[in-house]
């Protein structure tokens, strides 16, 4: 197997970063250092299942996740921190806007694209690295995920379907804000049911994502892409991925769905109390607290 000077870093690094900040904002506040301070091994296992990968790649993976947190610790924990700031700051005024809540998914989506262009040589190098088996093993993988995602959100009826993504919208409802009334869960049940729901959308969309990654992936190999065309190959890939939401087939869903999800969301802050309000600023600052602390490196 080749061997390069610089560890490969991990596929797909982009869905690690994420993973990462994921992690951190999905857990109790008193959590998040520790869930963060053992990201490197919680990363692995989860690169691993996705690939298989041998002894010599173990190295390089665990290297190059160990130098990648690092980067991420001291360049973007503090960024978060700001953006977190920003958002507690809209929460408690009590006017955010829709505006403002677009405005905040546009600034997560600048950062997604920053993180993942940065990393277009580390992935280029894994890239030209991956064996015929270790695609198959991404293909099995990715269509075990589809089955699940078959079973939790495309089973039983349209309303079956609608009482699933509410429950798993308001899993994060209810750590931001604590617990809910019956008479707020059921105006949020109809604010999440006015949502457009296509489920068969999403699925063809995963799928799409998957088939062009296991395409790409055969392409370096079969043509044995040297390192600029794979990186070309990878940019282009991930512009696309990128600009899916304004393809024409798709824009007037998506349009849709940011839209509607925005409102939803506005709906929430709206129908809280003072009292939950002051519950997810407590979380907020718990948050920008652990992040400014995990870039210094505690």
């Amino acid at each position: 197997m080749k061997k390069f000077n610089t560890p490969p870093t991990a596929f797909l690094r982009v869905r690690l970063l994420f993973l990462v900040a994921l992690m951190a904002l999905l857990s109790a506040c008193s959590a998040i250092r520790f869930t963060y301070n053992h990201g490197d091994t919680l990363l692995y296992w989860w690169l691993n299942a996705y690939l298989d990968l041998d002894s010599d790649q173990s190295d390089w993976v665990k290297k190059d996740i160990d130098s990648l947190l690092q980067w991420h610790r001291t360049t973007q924990l503090r960024d978060y921190a700001g953006l977190m700031s920003k958002m507690q700051r809209q929460l408690g005024d009590g006017t955010v806007t829709q505006d403002e809540l677009l405005s905040d998914y546009r600034d997560i989506k600048a950062r997604t694209e920053l993180l993942a262009f940065k990393a277009l040589p580390q992935l280029a190098d894994l890239a030209m690295s991956i064996k015929p088996e270790q695609i198959a093993q991404m293909e099995k993988k990715f269509a075990k995920n589809n089955d699940d995602f078959r079973k939790k959100f495309m089973s039983g009826s349209v309303e079956d379907q609608q009482k699933a993504r509410y429950k798993k919208s308001m899993e994060q409802f209810d750590l931001w804000f604590g617990n809910f009334s019956r008479d707020q869960e059921a105006a949020l049940r109809k604010a999440s049911d006015a949502r457009p729901l296509d489920n068969d959308v999403w699925l063809q969309e995963r799928m799409l994502r998957q088939k062009k990654i296991v395409a790409l992936l055969q392409h370096v190999h079969r043509d044995k892409l040297n390192k600029e065309q794979t990186m070309a190959a990878i940019h282009d890939l991930l512009r696309d991925f990128f600009d899916r939401m304004d393809a024409p087939d798709r824009k007037a869903f998506f349009d849709a769905y940011i839209d509607t999800t925005s409102k939803f969301v506005l709906t929430v802050i709206r129908l809280t109390t003072p009292e939950q309000k002051a519950h997810a600023q407590k979380r907020m600052q718990g948050w920008i607290n652990d992040f400014n602390a995990l870039a210094v490196g505690k």
